[in-house]
């Protein structure tokens, strides 16, 4: 009962990653097109996910974003992230906090690396990221079937406005 009230005991298998990342393909810039809203990331526009390989090994992640307007400044946010997963390169941690490490799991990739989806093991939080800040409606449509294959909720996932054009004039 205690798993169950702290979300961490599940009837659903478990999330099913990408047999392998490229990680030098992945690095870069990926726009977020839609996610699971949560405190974090309510009401943001304009938001990208950006990584870089370390000599470390570790990946530089960081966030930018605007809150509720195009006209909003850029807040940047910065992180840490590290495969868990050698062997796929799929499973990362990416740590937020000295104390608060989160995982983050690619669950679906575009062979052409313009369009990734990164779950979480509780499928309380996923993003759908693209190199553009569009995708197209059958790509999006695509995934979101394989999100519910996954044991998602598809109908969570609302779209992040990527342009001013998908605001309403007031937010823009």
């Amino acid at each position: 009962l205690a798993l169950s009230l702290l979300g961490c005991a599940s009837t659903k298998p478990p999330l099913k990653t990408v047999r392998h990342v490229d990680l030098p393909r992945y690095m870069g810039d990926w726009r977020v097109i839609a996610n699971i809203p949560y405190f974090a990331e309510r009401g943001y526009v304009d938001s990208i996910e950006s990584y870089a390989l370390r000599p470390d090994g570790k990946i530089a992640n960081w966030f930018r974003c605007r809150k509720g307007s195009f006209r909003a400044p850029q807040k940047r946010y910065d992180f840490v992230g590290r495969v868990t997963n050698r062997e796929t390169n799929a499973e990362w941690e990416i740590r937020f906090a000295p104390l608060i490490n989160v995982k983050y799991l690619i669950i679906d990739l575009d062979p052409a690396y313009q369009w990734t989806v990164v779950g979480h093991p509780s499928r309380k939080y996923g993003w759908i990221i693209h190199r553009e800040k569009t995708m197209p409606d059958s790509t999006y449509r695509g995934i979101l079937a394989r999100l519910d294959a996954q044991g998602y909720d598809s109908k969570a996932f609302v779209k992040v406005p990527q342009l001013p054009t998908q605001l309403s004039a007031t937010r823009r």
